[in-house]
């Protein structure tokens, strides 16, 4: 019996050559039910690696395509090639081994950075959210109160600083906010307007228009009023207003030297009606002269008529008060600060001065006196408006005079200030390093 012929069983795929027909595993019909192969648009994910976030460019297109069409090449050969036959083993590794690949031409792709990536797949709102939660710390530094703010943009605006302060400023009002009388909420506008008017009414030099009065009999009068001032007890504000009508009147008035006292002395009735409550008589200040009640009245308005009545007028103690405050000061700073000052009302040079500076350049000499660290600070310079090398010519000149009060005839402001009641400052050494070499300390 012939027995049957056995076929040799093919992979999957291969052609089966005999009788002239080809016959494919799992066929049922005779028909070709091969499944599609690649016809051109799918990607060999094993041979391109695609980043589903990495954008599809011309380059990055032209190499898949290229890809795609070799693929589809290889498929149409090994088609072509299993109608023929199954080549042997050895055959096909050999034909792969000897026939490169044709490929298309290499495209050098470069990637993109990671940062770039990163945003293209992070919404914007999450990256805002991202540096608004990096940024939360120095946000929180650097917020400022709705209060500091305001302050800040209101001195800005009225000019009293353009700058950050290096160094902590003190509020010298903090103490004050209960007190009425220091009316805290206008103080600082008040000293605006003091600084705006204050060279308004300031005397000119008139010492050379003067035919009989020089800077000595000047000195005479202020030693003499500053006496009659301690005598009647009055207040500092009408020493300083009495001298500064004095100063303003022979400005603009030549007078004789024998009329210089009653000019003196009806400038202090003046003063004393415009600051003290109770306000010496004219029958009390005759005592003092040699004039008469009417003289005195006569004079008066002769002063006020050549003044046009202008007697608000900010005098170096009004900004002397405010400095000595800012300086914060103990008792023996203050002391020393209005004796300095004191002293150079006697001395015509110091008119010179704006009332401010001179105020100023007396706290200055005064805390070079008495060694104060720091010798000039930012809460000064602030409430001052002057540094500390603008205050030193002045302020040399004051110290000037401190070192010579002792040898002098005109001794009444340094046996004022010799009281221990007042601290005894005037017997203090003066500022050295204020003293040019060679001066009598």
């Amino acid at each position: 019996m012939a027995s049957r012929p056995t076929v040799k069983q093919q992979a999957k795929g291969e052609a089966v050559v005999g009788g002239g027909k080809q016959q494919k595993k799992g066929v049922a019909d005779g028909r070709n039910r091969k499944a599609l192969g690649d016809i051109g648009n799918l990607v060999n994910v094993g041979e391109i690696e695609i980043n589903p976030n990495r954008p599809i460019t011309r380059s990055f297109g032209a190499l898949l395509l290229a890809k795609t069409q070799a693929a589809a090449k290889n498929n149409k050969k090994q088609d072509s090639a299993n109608v023929a036959g199954p080549p042997p083993v050895n055959a096909v590794a050999v034909t792969k081994r000897a026939v490169p690949k044709p490929g298309p031409k290499k495209v050098t792709v470069k990637p993109k950075p990671e940062k770039a990536i990163k945003n293209e797949a992070i919404p914007d709102k999450e990256i805002q959210k991202d540096k608004k939660r990096k940024g939360d710390d120095n946000y929180k530094k650097k917020s400022r109160a709705f209060t500091s703010v305001l302050t800040a943009r209101s001195k800005a605006a009225s000019g009293i600083t353009n700058h950050k302060p290096k160094e902590q400023v003190i509020d010298i009002d903090a103490g004050d906010v209960d007190n009425e009388l220091a009316a805290v909420e206008y103080v600082d506008d008040l000293y605006k307007f003091y600084k705006l008017v204050e060279n308004e009414n300031r005397p000119r030099d008139y010492i050379e228009s003067q035919p009989d009065i020089n800077k000595r009999s000047r000195a005479i009068l202020v030693n003499w009023l500053i006496e009659v001032n301690t005598k009647f007890e009055l207040s500092l504000e009408t020493l300083y207003l009495t001298i500064n009508i004095i100063d303003r009147f022979l400005a603009v008035k030549s007078v004789p030297g024998k009329e210089l006292q009653l000019v003196g002395i009806s400038a202090m009735l003046m003063a004393s009606k415009y600051e003290e409550i109770w306000a010496p008589g004219v029958d009390n200040l005759v005592c003092f002269t040699t004039y008469s009640h009417e003289q005195i009245l006569v004079m008066e308005k002769i002063i006020l008529d050549k003044l046009e009545w202008t007697l608000t007028v900010p005098t170096p103690l009004v900004f002397l008060v405010r400095f000595i405050k800012a300086s914060v000061p103990d008792q023996e700073l203050e002391n020393m600060t209005h004796f300095l000052s004191e002293l150079g009302l006697m001395h015509y040079d110091t008119l010179m001065y704006s009332p401010s500076m001179f105020a100023a350049s007396a706290v200055f000499a005064a805390r070079c006196t008495l060694n104060k660290t720091p010798l000039w600070n930012e809460t000064l310079k602030l409430h001052t408006g002057y540094s500390q090398e603008q205050l030193m010519e002045c302020a040399r000149l004051l110290v000037s005079f401190h070192s010579m009060v002792g040898n002098e005839e005109l001794k009444v402001v340094y046996r004022k200030y010799s009281d221990p009641q007042k601290g005894a400052v005037a017997m203090l050494p003066p500022a050295k390093n204020l003293l040019p070499e060679g001066s009598v300390s």
